[in-house]
């Protein structure tokens, strides 16, 4: 079985992670797909992310890192996948995750979304909430993977340089 894991991983934290490490343990071949999404204005360009991705999940051969654009189920279809995985937070992330599933398999009956709950360490987790702590100083060791932690630090540095000229 092909699953898609589909995200922005703006940065990937740990909760990403504990996913992407679940759900390759139930499927032939896991594919992290990083949203390109011209609307956001992300941290970390696609690119990056993608090469983040790749060097935490080196020493998982059955996932494999792609970028998408457009329609998910599109991009599903392109990969050979029947499956969506998508992490599952609080209530409020199953509302949405719910809604997309089936919009998702309005526009294509053949495809299942399996929502995999995050473990309970993570349940506070989010990308936006850790970028808000790292540039504020706060410590998020526990947060992200140490290659995160070294990209955003240099990010970080060079968004402030920039923004002193």
């Amino acid at each position: 079985m092909i699953a898609v894991y589909p995200g922005s991983f703006d940065p990937t934290t740990m909760g990403h992670i504990d996913i992407i490490d679940r759900a390759s343990k139930i499927t032939d071949r896991l594919i992290v797909a990083v949203l390109a999404n011209p609307s956001k204005n992300p941290l970390f360009t696609v690119e990056e992310r993608v090469s983040q991705l790749k060097e935490i999940t080196g020493h998982m051969p059955m996932v494999e890192i792609r970028h998408f654009e457009g329609l998910l189920v599109n991009f599903a279809k392109e990969v050979g996948s029947k499956v969506i995985i998508r992490g599952l937070r609080a209530m409020t992330d199953f509302e949405y995750e719910f809604q997309m599933a089936l919009t998702n398999r309005e526009m294509n009956s053949d495809l299942e979304t399996l929502l995999i709950p995050t473990s309970a360490k993570y349940l506070f987790l989010s990308s936006s909430g850790v970028k808000q702590v790292a540039m504020f100083g706060g410590n998020y060791d526990k947060m992200v993977p140490p290659e995160v932690k070294r990209d955003l630090e240099r990010k970080l540095r060079q968004n402030q340089e920039g923004s002193n000229i």
